[in-house]
């Protein structure tokens, strides 16, 4: 699996980058007073920030992140040079590949994928377009919100008939299936959750899929040097979670034979797991009733 990395274009800062973000950039984003830094936000109109205020890590922020492209100052430096930025690009492009390989290796016609915390699909829509067999997605969010750019970019992208968008809490989704999954795909949405939360929801997948069947999600660690900057001025508070400790969780729930793949900044790593046959699932937290609102939209 660790040849699936192969010949993906990931982005790396060059050294004067590297250099101007170590004496500058990360020093003024973390310790300047956030108080200043949202006004040059808001003086410089930054599209980015704007997203973050309404919707700390929403699909609209991760949306302009992917593409790489901005109109703003602030959003060129932000989206264009930040670590972060690029991190995520890089998650992406490594995860399409991982999960469109993994369709293609999976025994079944179509395969069926199943999409926690699923934003638009932007994730899963690359992987079925890249992937050689066919597949379906179910794509399960919270929040509708971002149902309407996922439809417009799942038919521009030539698979609008084989994604369906589910409104719905991930620990319910037994009832949203139509038929069981045979993958998952959990990206983008553990930093946002608490270790309860994490193993409910792997506990209630793990109940609708096969033996064998593999879950994909990420851990993310520090190595952005921004989340001082993240959490003061953006409003945005992630759990970090270095991949062990996410597999530790998983296995809680039924999964082991873990593979951890890294992108090249260390910021991401993609997890895959499988379900486990005969595996008990251990009971997870009780601290959840409400629902996961940190499951709303996120751009995967």
């Amino acid at each position: 699996m660790e040849s699936w990395a192969s010949g993906i274009e990931f982005e790396r800062p060059g050294p004067l980058k590297r250099l101007v973000k170590a004496v500058l950039i990360d020093p003024v984003g973390n310790y300047a007073p956030a108080a200043w830094l949202r006004g040059i936000l808001r003086l410089t109109k930054s599209e980015l920030a704007a997203a973050n205020w309404e919707d700390p890590g929403g699909w609209r922020s991760m949306v302009m992140s992917y593409e790489g492209r901005a109109r703003q100052i602030a959003d060129k430096i932000l989206v264009g040079g930040g670590t972060m930025a690029m991190a995520l690009r890089n998650r992406k492009r490594l995860a399409a590949r991982v999960l469109a390989r993994l369709i293609d290796d999976l025994p079944h016609n179509p395969v069926h994928v199943l999409c926690l915390g699923a934003g638009p699909g932007y994730v899963i829509t690359d992987a079925m377009v890249q992937a050689r067999s066919a597949s379906v997605a179910t794509l399960v969010d919270l929040n509708s919100d971002a149902f309407e750019f996922g439809r417009w970019l799942a038919r521009r992208r030539g698979v609008a008939d084989r994604v369906r968008f589910v409104e719905g809490d991930a620990r319910h989704v037994r009832e949203m299936l139509e038929h069981p999954p045979h993958m998952v795909k959990m990206l983008g949405i553990c930093e946002y959750l608490t270790d309860g939360q994490i193993v409910d929801i792997a506990r209630a997948v793990a109940e609708v899929m096969p033996p064998a069947a593999p879950m994909v999600f990420n851990s993310i660690s520090k190595a952005h040097h921004s989340d001082r900057f993240l959490r003061r001025v953006f409003g945005l508070h992630m759990n970090h979670r270095s991949p062990e400790q996410l597999q530790e969780l998983m296995g809680g729930a039924g999964f082991g034979d873990f593979v951890s793949l890294p992108e090249p900044l260390g910021v991401y790593h993609i997890v895959v797991g499988r379900r486990l046959a005969g595996r008990p699932v251990r009971p997870g937290k009780d601290d959840h009733a409400r629902p996961v609102r940190a499951l709303g939209a996120r751009a995967t």
